[in-house]
């Protein structure tokens, strides 16, 4: 049996029971990293859960999807991922592999970013297509998700916006000599974010005359969300570029322009300069 379990967003006790259960009686155990972090250590995670761990690395999971299943058909074999299995659509290959070599699968469901930005107050389905916000280079600045945007505030839903992970990137030199190094990870903040948006909206600003997004557009900002040193803030888009809510991962909001009275409410308690009712249309 192949397992594709989920370890939720906090630490080593967010996994469940039924998926602790399994990890320790699987033959095999992967741990999947590079898509999402959790807040602990590799060996805090194998003390936990009283057996060693694979770490599967991106290369692992999107090239060697058939190492990870070998054997999964006469053995337990488990996958770990952060969140929730289906959060990356990576995973969901894993699934179809399985399929295609006849082996039986279960997946253990868990709380996801995708659910767990509820945190702030903005009521789940009021939200329209979630982005991911690219990290930039100086040859590359892709701003097509600035449409989904859009779309959302005229459609008035939250936008959630996934941060972009660099964890095991080659350097553009090692790929030249084919020989990979890699670069330090980095992990896009709530205020890098804030950054490229702007400069988004300033290229637009012509043309959109500030209709979909300016420097005073509301914004909520979370950090390490489902862990004990979670935080968010709530301010402008601009105020955004400069706000520091210390380590990885981050996530940023983009309200919709009109919101409800509750969710009004609830943010206003992570806004510290700034009268929410003022910027609800």
């Amino acid at each position: 049996m192949f397992y594709l379990i989920g370890l939720g967003l906090g630490d080593i006790k967010d996994i469940t029971v039924k998926g602790l259960e399994i990890v320790k009686q699987c033959s095999r155990v992967y741990l999947e990293m590079y898509t999402s972090i959790l807040g602990c250590s590799l060996e805090d995670m194998q003390e936990f859960y009283g057996r060693p761990l694979l770490l599967a690395d991106r290369d692992l999971v999107e090239q060697g999807a058939d190492e990870i299943l070998a054997g999964a058909g006469e053995t337990d074999v488990a996958l770990l991922v952060v969140g929730d299995p289906f959060g990356a659509t990576t995973h969901t290959d894993f699934i179809l592999r399985a399929k295609e070599k006849n082996i039986p699968y279960k997946v253990i469901h868990n709380a996801s970013i995708m659910n767990a930005v509820g945190c702030c107050g903005l009521q789940l389905y009021k939200f329209g297509e979630t982005v991911s916000i690219p990290y930039w280079d100086e040859t590359w600045k892709p701003d097509s998700f600035y449409d989904k945007v859009k779309l959302n505030r005229l459609h008035n839903m939250h936008t959630l916006c996934l941060l972009d992970i660099k964890v095991k990137e080659p350097t553009p030199e090692s790929l030249m000599r084919k020989r990979k190094e890699y670069m330090p990870p980095r992990f896009m903040s709530v205020a890098e974010a804030a950054h490229q948006l702007l400069n988004i909206v300033e290229k637009k600003d012509a043309l959109e005359r500030n209709t979909v997004l300016n420097e005073q557009s509301l914004c909520v900002g979370l950090a390490r969300v489902g862990q004990e040193t979670q935080q968010i803030a709530v301010t402008t888009l601009l105020e955004m570029r400069s706000t520091d809510l210390g380590g990885p991962l981050h996530s940023l909001i983009i309200p919709a322009k009109e919101m409800h009275p509750l969710e009004v409410e609830f943010l206003q308690q992570y806004a510290a300069n700034i009268k929410l009712d003022d910027y609800n249309h």
